[in-house]
């Protein structure tokens, strides 16, 4: 279990994300419940994953279950990033072997003009009921993050019907029918910063935003036709007050966009030194990042100078939320995901305010 809050009343990973002082660097992983865990495989085999996202006691075990058993710093609520298509009309399924299937597509502005607009508390409310059940069950040195999918990646997934690698759809509707993808990720934007809202009113600490498919754009066609509605959801969520993560992959090009965008956290992959990323976001921002998923499957000594190289391009300053570059893979040992989480606890551990390396 997680041996302590941060100095003071706040837990550390809050602190983080303010850039206060802490005793620690705070680690949590990005898909922390899931797959790897043998716990839940065994509840995978008796509820699909739907089911358990629109079961909020379900849901709330899931999220708690790499709380108890890894030690981590924060907890992220169990959800999908699509979950908000389903009440917008999106004919979703899960399909064994090909993940989240869109069987009606939106590809045109008829069918943008089609979707209807999303009662947040009404038709996602045992999200927020998960969340509250979370509230009451989480020690108090564990926050709770709530997350959303980002407009760009949400909109790929409605556009394309599927995971796609060559966001073939995706794009020929942004450079070909601009009025239609404007109203689009305007829709998408408006139900997504309802949805970050009412995770935060139902008791959610922090929020996570995850465009995670943004990478594949140019600098300038990200300012051109994401950015403006990547801010209308982040700036709505920051008026709150809470700690708001912004993350992507392969977004090294994109960085000082997105600070434009928002968010008080910027979450960065393994494909950019911390140090760089930190330089060229700004270090009035907090970074989270970025160890590489696989170095999780790396000899022990490997996985250890790992952790080391990512806190030695912390170094000092505060602001740094350890995690990974992208969620945890389904073969990852969980023995060493625990060890990443020992081995952060000790050797950030400050003395007289300097990592310990």
């Amino acid at each position: 279990m997680n041996e302590g809050a941060a100095t003071g009343a706040m837990p550390r990973f809050l602190r983080a994300c303010q850039r206060l002082p802490v005793d620690r660097t705070p680690v949590w992983f990005m898909r922390q419940a899931g797959r790897y865990m043998a716990v839940y495989r065994t509840m995978r085999e008796k509820h699909s994953l739907l089911e358990i996202c629109r079961q909020p006691e379900l849901a709330a075990e899931v999220t708690l279950q790499p709380v108890k058993a890894l030690g981590v710093d924060a907890a992220i609520l169990f959800a999908d990033i699509l979950l908000p298509l389903i009440p917008m009309g999106a004919e979703l399924e899960f399909a064994p072997g090909h993940g989240p299937v869109i069987h009606n597509p939106v590809r045109s502005h008829k069918d943008v003009s089609r979707i209807p607009p999303v009662d947040v508390e009404g038709d996602l409310g045992y999200v927020l009921k998960a969340i509250r059940i979370l509230r009451t069950e989480l020690p108090p040195e564990v926050p709770l993050i709530g997350f959303a999918g980002g407009p760009f990646t949400v909109a790929s997934y409605l556009i394309e019907g599927r995971a796609t690698r060559t966001f073939e759809r995706t794009k020929g509707m942004m450079y070909s029918a601009p009025n239609a993808w404007h109203a689009l990720l305007g829709r998408l934007a408006h139900t997504l910063a309802d949805y970050l809202v009412a995770q935060i009113e139902a008791g959610a600490q922090a929020v996570q935003l995850f465009d995670s498919w943004v990478g594949a754009l140019s600098p300038a066609d990200y300012r051109a036709y994401v950015l403006p509605h990547s801010a209308t959801v982040l700036r709505r969520v920051q008026a709150l007050g809470v700690p708001t993560i912004h993350f992507a992959t392969n977004t090294a090009a994109l960085l000082s966009s997105m600070r434009e965008a928002g968010g008080t956290v910027m979450g960065v992959d393994w494909r950019i030194p911390l140090d760089v990323a930190w330089k060229e976001i700004g270090e009035g921002l907090a970074i989270q990042g970025n160890l590489d998923p696989l170095a999780l499957f790396s000899p022990r000594e490997v996985l250890e100078a790992q952790v080391r190289r990512v806190l030695r391009e912390a170094g000092d300053r505060p602001g740094h939320i350890f995690n990974l570059g992208h969620g945890i893979l389904p073969a990852t040992p969980v023995e060493n995901v625990q060890a990443v989480v020992e081995m952060v606890h000790a050797f950030s551990l400050k003395e007289p305010g300097k990592v310990v390396l």
